[in-house]
Order: C-alpha cells, then structure tokens, then sequence
C-alpha cells in the first residue's frame, strides 16, 4: 500500500471511491436520489399558484428554489445514507473496515461522502434551473445561502446514521426513514417552509415548525434569496441548525451500529 493511501486523506478518497461504486449499482437508491428530488418541485411549483405569496414578500422562485434543495436533502444524502449504512453494517463491512487503519470517523466520512456530493451537485443544479426557469435572481445574500446548504448535508448524513442503528435490514431502510420523511414532506410541507413559506401560516403554528430538523436550512436559503431575514431571525436559525447537527452528532457517537443486529 502506497503512502498516499496510508494518510487520512488517501484513505478517505479510497473508501469514497469504493462507495461510489457500490452506490452506482443500486439501481433504487439511484432513481430515488437523483430523479423523486427533480420531480417534486413541480408539486410544490403548482402549489404556489394558491398561495398569497406577495403579502409575505414571495415569489414562486423563492419559494420553489429552497424546496428543491430541502427534497435533494433528503433523498440524496438522508434516504440514501440510511440504505447505505445499513446494508455495510449487515455485510460486515464496516466491521472489517475498522480492524485496519481507518478511524470511525473517516469511515462514516468516506462512506457518506458519495451522497453527500451528489446530494450538494444536485442542490446547486436546482438551484440554478430555478434562477433560469423562474426568473430568481442572483441571491443578495450569499453567505446565508452556502453554510445553511453546508449544515444541511451534514445535519442529513447524522441524521441517516442515527436512522441506520434503528433500521435491521436495507428493506426495512424504507419503513424507518419515513418519520422523518413524512414530518419533513407533510409537517414540514405545511410548516417548516420546504414547500408552504413560514410567512404564510397562522403565528402559532410557524413557531412550532421552527422546532423542525430543515426549518432553519430551509429558512436560511430562502433569506440568502430573499435577503430579507433580520438578523434576529437569522441568529434564531442559525442556533436552531447548530442544535440539531451537535444533537445528531452526539446520538451518532451513542447509538451508531458497527456490527450487524440480531
């Protein structure tokens, strides 16, 4: 093994590489993450149609745009990374991987990173079909925009490893990601602003879904968009972010699974 390989970084690279590979050839994980996230948009597009959005400041852009990349989110890095993680642990993967020189750490990195990547290049395409298509503008706010996309990725990937401890088999990956998939697609549709603004909803209803895992990626990108976020609201969500990925963090290093359940 050449020296390149034996340091952190080549270690990494080498293990993401394999994982792209394996990830090439699941042909379900692939259509869910790299089409249902092209696809949903389109509802949500339809949905603005009955909104007030102007009263709140909205366009359909700014209100399409942030929904695309909160569905990449979550089936290009969480719902895939479920599948993934699961299906090594089960395969004695990660197992055999830490008798060697990889850290736990770099394990979970190198295999999470395939979807990660995608999960960020599909982000940035949305991004830029939306601008193209629905006439947004250059975001006024950029650095809102970029470290709320960055806190996603990683929020998603903990979030998919503390799913994986709970999940036996990669069949039962589609049963236990849906509580976050139905709150984020349904609750979070009506109230964390992936696909119905926060502006819009009665006042009590907008705080609870403030609480939600995606309401303060979502809430930032839109504000990297809109520029319009005070910096109250900017701070609120910014905490909010970091509470959830230190909380994802801490359950991943407490309940993450390395050998196969029985």
């Amino acid at each position: 093994m050449s020296d390149a390989i034996t340091t952190p970084a080549g270690r990494l690279t080498a293990l993401a590489r394999a994982e792209l590979t394996l990830l090439g050839r699941s042909r379900g994980t692939l259509v869910a993450a790299l089409f249902v996230p092209l696809v949903l948009p389109f509802s949500v597009w339809s949905a603005t149609k009955d909104m007030d959005l102007e009263k709140a400041g909205l366009t359909p852009g700014t209100v399409v745009l942030p929904a695309a990349i909160g569905f990449s989110l979550l089936f290009a890095v969480y719902g895939a990374l479920v599948g993934v993680f699961t299906a090594r642990r089960e395969e004695l993967v990660l197992k055999r991987l830490r008798t060697g020189e990889l850290r736990d750490a770099e394990i979970l990195a190198g295999s999470a990173l395939p979807a990660v990547v995608t999960g960020l290049v599909q982000s940035l395409l949305l991004a830029a079909g939306c601008m193209i298509l629905l006439d947004v503008p250059l975001p006024p706010a950029p650095y809102l925009a970029v470290p709320a996309l960055l806190a996603g990725l990683l929020l998603c990937a903990a979030l998919a490893a503390v799913t994986s401890a709970f999940t036996r088999t990669t069949e039962s990956a589609q049963v236990t990601t849906l509580p976050l998939m139905l709150v984020s697609m349904l609750v979070s549709m009506l109230g964390s602003g992936m696909a119905v603004p926060l502006e819009v909803l009665p006042d009590r209803l907008a705080s609870m879904c403030e609480l939600l895992p995606l309401t303060p990626v979502i809430t930032l990108v839109r504000g990297g968009w809109t520029g319009e976020l005070s910096a109250y609201e900017t701070l609120g969500a910014a905490t909010t972010a970091l509470a959830w990925t230190v909380l994802a963090v801490f359950a991943v290093r407490r309940w993450f699974r390395w050998e196969p359940r029985r």
